[in-house]
């Protein structure tokens, strides 16, 4: 690794970060396999092949979610969740927001499409971030003793 890598001075809240970041995409791909024809009828019809975009989004989103949750090549779990995220938030928000009936609706779509940005925008810091040593790997580093942590 170089040594201009970011230092992560607690460990633990990396953990617990990445953990809460990981927990909507676990969930939301299990709930894709078990409940597959309501996120089916979520997508616009004019979508074809909207059984299999499902199920491969919830296979993503399960991936994605795994290797960051367990800092396993993280860069390419949030890669894989900006791969995710993009559309979704385009297709089924985005057409949504400007689609709905009400205005309640709309305010609600708007609230998931900002959500969806937000989390891209945490996918895409994760994507630049990726596995880094802490604070205690690089004082035994200086000290002679290399012994990497991911955090």
């Amino acid at each position: 690794m170089e040594r201009n890598d970011v230092v992560v001075l607690h460990p633990a809240i990396a953990i617990a970060g990445r953990v809460m970041f990981t927990l909507i995409f676990f969930l939301s791909g299990v709930a894709h396999f078990t409940d597959l024809n309501r996120f089916v009828a979520l997508m616009p019809a004019a979508i074809p092949f909207r059984t299999f975009w499902v199920m491969t989004s919830a296979a993503v989103e399960l991936v994605g979610a795994t290797l960051i949750a367990t800092n396993r090549y993280p860069c390419l779990g949030a890669w894989l969740i900006v791969v995710f995220l993009v559309p979704v938030t385009i297709t089924v928000h985005g057409v949504a927001m400007l689609t709905a009936p009400d205005e309640q609706m709309q305010r609600i779509q708007t609230s998931f499409f900002l959500k969806g940005v937000a989390m891209t925008g945490a996918a895409l810091l994760i994507t630049q971030l990726g596995v880094r040593r802490t604070e205690r790997s690089l004082e035994a580093e200086s000290r002679g003793r290399a012994t990497p942590q991911s955090v």
